[in-house]
């Protein structure tokens, strides 16, 4: 009976040890990172949705656009020696490109709904003007009988067809064209509209104009193809994101959209004006613009998952100075259940930012989870100055989430001085606190006061 009694008391004495319940918190905190991952498992599977719906959206209007070219292609016939030992004649293409090239592209966003997501979606008209210069088959090495003047024809990349709303109006020396889909080779373009130019060996320039209706999703590009290539891009959209090899040389964002103008040169590319076969890839130096969406409700609340460890660690810690200050306790069982109101708070401002704006979801959560953690504590520990101290530190912490979130290129900064000054601010706290002192007391044994008897 004795030893039983002694080692009731040894455990006691042990559970009211500070040090054996800060173990135990830590313990705590490394539970509920599972959780915390589910959470984030969670977010990436309503995001995978999303981009599932928007994607289906956008194949079925019309992907990134990505226009290439113009470029002629011309067939000529070289001779190559067979296996057998007897030459054969084989077809090859030379490629030219153009001497100037000058696009305007006007963009016309619109916003698709379907169930709670959306997809940027556009209409581009793009009007494109230049010239070719003669043909330089001395240059090529390609002697003048060998070429198949009747065969060359120009062609127009141009990655998604299903975009295409309009008859391409081309005119091509004087001439108009009748554009047609697919191209002869794949040399250059692997996807596009070609037509077949009336040519001959004559030295002249040859000018040309297209006109383009094009329905797109989310960005559009261009090549540079020209010598001296000048693209002009203008929208409503509020938000552009310039991507690509270029930035534009001049470029307007307002409230009432954007305007850009790029200028390429021929030396500013890693690809010659004309050349024979293949080997060369236009798409190397693209550039233009992305309808760039601001942060997502997906992206954000991923961010601020990230800081749910803090929130616990941070909670917990408040809990804990109070147990230590105030002579209070708080169970195990208690503080897993305060950090599982934390991480509701993700799964509600998840599924309410779904619904509502970003901003009013995160309001929302955040009262709830923090009336939830201040009822709660204020029940167990029926301590007002400490139910509002720990209320003061939950407001506090939320809010500086929320004001980091806005702050996307100084979140780091005001991240680090904010666990600067919570670190200092825990510092001065304890600075008089005897740990040693409390964790003799603990260690004492309990004065039992004998019953009274009659």
């Amino acid at each position: 009976m004795q030893v039983s009694n002694a080692i009731r008391e040894s455990s006691n004495r042990i559970g009211r040890s500070a040090t054996f319940k800060l173990v135990t918190i830590c313990i705590l905190i490394l539970v509920l990172l599972v959780p915390v991952s589910m959470v984030k498992s969670l977010i990436r599977e309503r995001e995978g949705r999303k981009q599932g719906v928007v994607n289906e959206i956008n194949y079925k209007w019309g992907q990134a656009q990505t226009i290439l070219g113009p470029v002629i292609s011309i067939p000529y016939l070289k001779h190559v020696e067979g296996r057998n030992g007897k030459a054969t004649t084989v077809t090859k293409f030379m490629h030219l490109l153009p001497d100037t090239l000058s696009i305007d592209s006007h963009i016309t966003p619109e916003v698709r709904y379907r169930g709670i997501y959306e997809a940027v979606l556009y209409n581009t008209a793009i009007a494109m003007d230049g010239n070719f210069p003669r043909v330089p088959f001395d240059e090529l090495r390609v002697a003048p009988e060998n070429i198949v003047w009747s065969g060359a024809f120009i062609s127009v990349g141009i990655t998604d067809m299903r975009g295409i709303k309009e008859s391409i109006r081309a005119t091509f020396d004087g001439q108009e064209l009748a554009m047609e889909p697919g191209v002869e080779t794949a040399d250059v373009i692997s996807s596009g509209v070609s037509a077949g130019i009336p040519m001959d060996n004559a030295k002249k320039v040859f000018a040309f104009h297209f006109e383009l209706n094009l329905n797109g999703s989310r960005q559009i590009q261009f090549s540079p193809v020209g010598k001296a290539t000048t693209v002009m891009a203008r929208s409503t959209w509020k938000d552009p994101s310039f991507d690509g090899a270029f930035l534009p040389i001049e470029r307007t964002v307002n409230d009432q959209g954007f305007s850009a103008r790029w200028r390429v040169l021929h030396l500013n590319r890693n690809y010659p004006q004309y050349w024979k076969g293949n080997g060369n890839d236009l798409t190397q130096s693209t550039f233009g613009v992305q309808l760039f969406r601001a942060v997502d409700i997906y992206q954000k609340s991923m961010r601020i998952a990230k800081y749910a460890l803090m929130f616990i660690v941070f909670t917990f810690l408040a809990f804990f100075l109070s147990e230590v200050m105030s002579k209070l306790r708080v169970h195990p069982v208690q503080y897993l259940l305060f950090g599982m109101a934390i991480i509701i708070f993700y799964t509600l401002l998840l599924s309410f930012s779904e619904q509502i704006n970003f901003g009013v979801a995160y309001m929302i959560s955040a009262a709830a989870v923090i009336g939830l953690i201040v009822g709660y504590a204020k029940a167990i520990l029926k301590n007002r100055h400490v139910t509002a101290m720990v209320g003061g530190i939950l407001v506090i912490l939320y809010a500086y989430l929320y004001i980091l979130l806005q702050l996307e290129d100084y979140a780091l900064l005001m991240g680090s001085v904010g666990l600067f000054l919570v670190l200092a601010v825990i510092m001065y706290l304890t600075r008089k606190i005897d740990w040693y002192a409390i964790h003799q007391e603990a260690l004492k044994p309990r004065q039992v006061t004998p019953p009274a008897t009659s």
